[in-house]
């Protein structure tokens, strides 16, 4: 994987912890509206990690914490 592309799951990850906090949602209580592991969800919130989500998920984040898909994918680097 090219690190650009790396770069953009990174800060879509922080995107979503970052929608996800302003809701005052754990990860814990985030992963079971969204019908994922804890774990899925910290590997795809951690800065350390690559991890790409499905579109499928992305979409289901999006309507989780009632914003508009755009605002997770500002991946402004």
């Amino acid at each position: 994987m090219r690190r650009k592309d790396n770069r953009q799951f990174v800060q879509l990850g922080l995107n979503i912890a970052y929608y996800r906090k302003m809701k005052g949602l754990t990860q814990e209580q985030f992963a079971e509206t969204l019908g994922i592991s804890r774990t899925h969800l910290s590997s795809i919130e951690s800065p350390k990690s690559s991890h790409a989500p499905s579109l499928e998920l992305v979409l289901k984040i999006s309507r989780a914490l009632e914003i508009n898909i755009d605002k997770l994918l500002d991946l402004n680097l």
